[in-house]
């Protein structure tokens, strides 16, 4: 079955960095567009980086210049390396995948990320 396994959240101060991983298994890894979200307590989950198949990239906004995601399909496993990390950008990160053969959306368990001010 489909898993997908957030890791690398933390406590970091502002202006820190920190690099999430998320290890997919259960399907073709290599053939699917993967996407990171976020989600602050009281707020809706939203978009922060997306990343095809082909490698191509698409960023929320509020992360541009900020955050890069990237994939190793050798490892299957999908990252967010992020950088001048500011209290709003304090949430539950989540990995997704979704579409093509897929039933429906998949969500990893989320791992937590905090920037104290």
């Amino acid at each position: 079955q489909v898993q997908l396994v957030e890791s690398g959240g933390g406590l970091v101060q502002t202006g820190g960095s920190l690099r999430l991983s998320c290890a997919a298994s259960g399907f073709i890894f290599s053939i699917y567009a993967m996407g990171w979200y976020r989600q602050a307590p009281g707020k809706q989950r939203e978009l922060v980086a997306t990343i095809t198949s082909g490698g191509s990239t698409n960023y929320a906004d509020s992360v541009k210049g900020r955050f890069t995601i990237s994939r190793d399909n050798a490892k299957n496993t999908v990252y967010l390396q992020m950088n001048s990390l500011k209290p709003e950008d304090t949430a539950v990160y989540y990995c997704n995948v979704g579409g093509g053969r897929l039933s429906r959306d998949y969500w990893g368990q989320g791992t937590q990320v905090t920037v104290s001010s």
